[in-house]
């Protein structure tokens, strides 16, 4: 495999287990951070870690940009992301190659092209997809295994624009294996990333609710959450439930949403996650109705043109 020329901007444990997998794999890795502690911790390692991105004398490389995105109550703090795009922004200027900046953090859908781009051209004085290039590919990695993770990832997303910026980030990143997914629009990369730790978060979250009503009545929910580990259809069957538009109807999942809200009242346990459950359900249906009747008018409407 050929080695390539790779910054990893923010190098904190998703920046560094990135870095370190790079390079390992071989490639030249330069870290980039503004913590003089972490810079300082790097270099311990025995790596190339600079304060400042410079990307004059350079080959044509990869920029990470694996900056924090926490969260201000109910929203993104992205300054982060605007500080280390405008550094890289910046570097673009000074240099005659053409990189590749991914986007690697979680972001909310709309950043790369959004947020990232626009301050990308700014500062490059540049246009995306002719001066750089630049791409999505959300991070899989938990903390506690970060580093095994990415040598050894589950699944790689990849998304771009550019049908020649995701090839070379295929050719870049398909050595270490795991199902690799691509799409055309940065924001569906995105999009898969915040899905993918919502729906952990829900899935916690339900079972900590079913928690609640075992204590209460008496019983051990450990045997009973692994036995629906193997027996429920939504955990064997990937692609169940998973197509939206459509809510859940038949006989079953109507009687069980409701009655079991109702029996969990009666021994005292308040199951907000499955009253928002039933609640969601509800005004999709009501969603669903109104355009199946708004439609049906249509067809009217034309039957009598």
């Amino acid at each position: 495999m050929q080695s390539s020329r790779i910054f990893i901007v923010g190098s904190g444990v998703v920046g560094t287990a990135t870095g370190e997998g790079f390079l390992a794999a071989g490639h030249e890795v330069t870290f980039i951070d503004v913590s003089p502690a972490r810079i300082r911790e790097l270099q311990g390692r025995g790596h190339d870690v600079r304060n400042e991105i410079d990307l004059s004398g350079e080959p044509d490389s990869f920029i990470f940009l694996t900056l924090p995105t926490p969260h201000a109550g109910y929203e993104y703090d992205l300054r982060a992301f605007t500080a280390g795009s405008t550094s890289v922004g910046k570097a673009l200027a000074a240099s005659p190659a053409r990189h590749t900046v991914v986007v690697r953090s979680t972001v909310p859908p709309g950043t790369t092209e959004g947020l990232v781009k626009t301050v990308l051209e700014k500062n490059s004085g540049m246009v995306a997809s002719e001066g750089f290039a630049l791409a999505s590919n959300p991070e899989f990695l938990r903390a506690v295994s970060a580093a095994e993770d990415f040598r050894h990832p589950w699944m790689t997303v990849i998304a771009s624009r550019d049908p020649q910026t995701v090839e070379s980030l295929r050719a870049l990143l398909s050595p270490f294996g795991g199902d690799m997914r691509t799409f055309s629009n940065p924001a569906e990369a995105e999009f898969v990333k915040c899905s993918h730790n919502i729906f952990n978060a829900a899935k916690i979250s339900f079972w900590n609710e079913m928690w609640l009503v075992a204590r209460e009545i008496g019983l051990d929910l450990d045997p009973i959450a692994a036995t629906v580990a193997k027996s429920a259809e939504g955990s064997i069957n990937p692609q169940y439930g998973i197509r939206g538009g459509a809510p859940y109807g038949g006989v079953c999942l109507p009687k069980d949403t409701c009655g079991f809200l109702g029996y969990a009242d009666s021994v005292g346990v308040d199951m907000q996650l499955l009253r928002a459950v039933v609640q969601v359900n509800e005004h999709l249906e009501k969603v669903v109705s109104s355009e199946v009747e708004a439609a049906e008018q249509v067809v009217a409407d034309t039957d009598r043109a």
